[in-house]
């Protein structure tokens, strides 16, 4: 109401165009401002039109979060039909915590097992919530919030590699890459300076 009254005592050379009539301006151009240093606002004025000049704070997009895959070959990194991690899966474990201590803000970690199909599906997707939650457990014991952990099987559902050759013979190799756990780290990208 003050602002209205301000603008109904405004010289007459004031203008009210430039700025799409929510302020008043002079005939430079200028936005007419009160005793005071405030900006005279029109009627039409609302706080998404607001300019710099009189106050208005500049949006600051928040940060997209950096989200990163880290796939451990379960050969590698766990015995044979096994949960227990290995020395070198624990080494791989120890740089991720360590690469973890940098960034800034973690939102989430997620651990996904994954098995080859041999076996029941059933067994599989037991051995991959196994596997999964071994290296949960792990990253715990070193440090990482639980509250952000999550874990999942998807036991022999997301194959990454045929388990068998065309003509149905087993296919070791393509059996070794599908044997795996997957950690996806969503953090944001601020990097704490040491």
């Amino acid at each position: 109401a003050a602002s209205m009254v301000l603008f109904a005592a405004l010289p007459a050379h004031a203008q009210i165009n430039k700025y799409g009539c929510i302020y008043a301006v002079d005939p430079y151009g200028k936005i007419v401002k009160d005793p005071y240093g405030n900006c005279i606002r029109t009627p039409y004025w609302t706080a998404e039109k607001n300019v710099p000049e009189c106050g208005a704070v500049a949006v600051v997009e928040p940060a997209a979060p950096v989200v990163e895959t880290l796939s451990l070959g379960a050969d590698a990194y766990f015995d044979f039909d096994r949960a227990n991690l290995k020395p070198a899966g624990r080494a791989k474990l120890d740089k991720l915590v360590t690469d973890l201590r940098r960034v800034a803000s973690v939102s989430s970690i997620e651990i996904v097992g994954h098995t080859d199909s041999k076996g029941t599906e059933a067994y599989n997707y037991r051995l991959g919530q196994r596997r999964a939650d071994s290296v949960a457990r792990y990253l715990t014991a070193k440090g990482v919030p639980s509250s952000i952990i999550s874990t999942r099987s998807r036991g022999e559902l997301d194959p990454v590699a045929p388990n068998t050759l065309p003509n149905g013979r087993d296919n070791p190799a393509g059996r070794a890459l599908n044997r795996r756990v997957v950690i996806t780290v969503t953090a944001m990208e601020h990097v704490i300076s040491q």
